[in-house]
């Protein structure tokens, strides 16, 4: 992995996108990340479907901004350690997930598996959309894809 620039941590631009210092982990910076966006999901789980909604729109938008910025600044497109696009993904993930103590064990390996192994379209988005809105969009995808997976469990054991 690319060295971890010193800057997230003087910089509150790069400290955001590196997940609140969460990303500065030497080892699986992602599953950190999705820790820390797991801890945020349950302290604001409980205010409701409009919240997560606004949640997720703003924090995708200023995602999109703050990943984009920081990748500039530090010179290398989605370093391992900006992390804000995984915070996003898994609380895309969790939208609509039933209020049970093991749906967000169930959200957290499922998303992590989709950004890990990447499967179509989410490879071919990672490969070719750059930029802040690039570094966003795969694990948007993840989420989605996580998310229905969540939505499908539920129907078949309902």
């Amino acid at each position: 992995m690319t060295a971890i620039p010193r800057s997230i941590w003087r910089n509150p631009i790069h400290f955001l996108a590196f997940g609140f210092g969460s990303g500065a982990v030497p080892k699986a910076p992602g599953t950190a990340g999705t820790l820390v966006a797991m801890l945020i999901y349950l302290l604001l789980s409980p205010l409701g479907f409009w919240m997560h909604v606004c949640l997720i729109g703003v924090s995708f938008l200023l995602g999109i901004w703050l990943c984009g910025k920081t990748a500039t600044d530090i010179g290398v497109h989605d370093h391992g350690g900006i992390v804000w696009d995984e915070f996003v993904g898994y609380w895309i993930t969790m939208f609509m997930a039933p209020q049970a103590w093991f749906w967000p064990i169930v959200g957290f390996v499922l998303f992590r598996l989709l950004d890990i192994f990447k499967p179509w379209p989410i490879k071919w988005v990672d490969q070719q959309v750059k930029g802040g809105f690039g570094i966003m969009l795969d694990d948007v995808l993840a989420g989605i894809m996580a998310a229905l997976c969540i939505q499908a469990v539920v129907v078949l054991i309902a």
